[in-house]
């Protein structure tokens, strides 16, 4: 693979599906200063995906990804090269292996969007460390990093577990504490979000996870970590009128 030329294709084909109304509307809605074409996600996908048909090496990937990620035009990123990027690592994760949790967190670290890191998140670490449990540790670091969108990365890498029917209770349970006093929007949803996900699962465990943090945990935290839970399921009636903050 030409990974600059499949680059440059991709873009020119993005480029001539541009929707400058939907552009400016995207824009607003994820507060971005980056440039916008506008093309839709599936659209995106489908132009970002003919890169990868045919399988390439591992380092062909990497190559791909790091030059639509660093696809710049008038001097700033651009939205949907990076969605690009995100879509074909995610594509061919299975090629990735250890050593590549080091990519996921530059890109990760070059986000300040949920757009962007949670497919990271969830599809490329989460998937790493389900194929290679030792990673976790890596996980262990970055649930205390000063940046916010890796610390909501390290929990949202843990849905991967909980969807493949193997989740890392302990973690779940250590990360919970670690962050429920996180003032921070989204970290709250993410570790909702992963409860929620869980509780479709193993309700037992988040309803016994949740009752003693009842006052600890956030309104959205809450909301989302019993939004799935069946009646049986029995909490004090002040869990499901959670406060709001």
């Amino acid at each position: 693979m030409d990974a600059e030329g499949e680059a440059a294709r991709i873009l020119a084909e993005l480029r001539a599906q541009a929707d400058p109304v939907r552009a400016e509307g995207e824009k607003r809605y994820l507060k971005s200063d980056l440039v916008h074409f506008g093309v839709p996600v599936p659209a995106l996908r489908k132009v970002a995906l003919g890169a990868v048909k045919t399988t390439p090496a591992r380092e062909e990937l990497v190559a791909l990804a790091e030059t639509l990620w660093g696809a710049t035009e008038g001097g700033r990123p651009v939205h949907e090269a990076r969605m690009a990027a995100i879509e074909v690592l995610v594509k061919r994760a299975a090629l990735l292996g250890p050593r590549d949790v080091g990519l996921a967190e530059r890109l990760i670290r070059d986000s300040a969007s949920w757009v962007y890191v949670d497919h990271l998140a969830e599809k490329v670490v989460g998937a790493l460390v389900v194929r290679h449990p030792d990673l976790a540790t890596v996980l262990d670091a970055w649930v205390a990093d000063p940046y916010m969108w890796v610390r909501r990365t390290a929990m949202l890498a843990l849905l991967a577990g909980v969807r493949t029917g193997d989740p890392d209770l302990d973690r779940i349970d250590r990360y919970g504490d670690a962050l429920s006093g996180e003032r921070e929007f989204f970290i709250r949803k993410a570790l909702g979000w992963v409860l929620r996900e869980l509780s479709k699962k193993d309700p037992e465990w988040v309803a016994a996870w949740v009752e003693p943090r009842v006052d600890a945990l956030s309104g959205v935290t809450l909301r989302e970590a019993l939004r799935h839970l069946p009646p049986e399921a029995r909490l004090p009636p002040e869990a499901h009128h959670p406060p709001r903050f």
